[in-house]
């Protein structure tokens, strides 16, 4: 897996507060800084590909780990 510069738990949260609260956290990122979300709601996934597509932000890497959902996302 990759290396995060910062980590938002989102487990237990479901749609949208998953999204918002990435929006939120990456707008205190800098330029190429890399946040890994861990979330629980199944519906995260395409929720974050859409994501990743309407704010160019680059998603990195996902992956299902015991139930939970891990992405990666740059901010550009």
């Amino acid at each position: 897996m990759l290396q995060e510069d910062q980590e938002l738990d989102a487990r237990g949260l479901n749609c949208p507060l998953p999204i918002l609260r990435t929006k939120k956290v990456l707008s205190l990122l800098n330029s190429g800084q890399v946040l890994k979300i861990a979330a629980t709601d199944p519906g995260a996934v395409k929720d974050f590909e859409a994501f990743s597509k309407q704010t160019l932000n680059p998603l990195l890497e996902h992956a299902e780990v015991d139930g939970e959902f891990i992405f990666f996302i740059q901010k550009v």
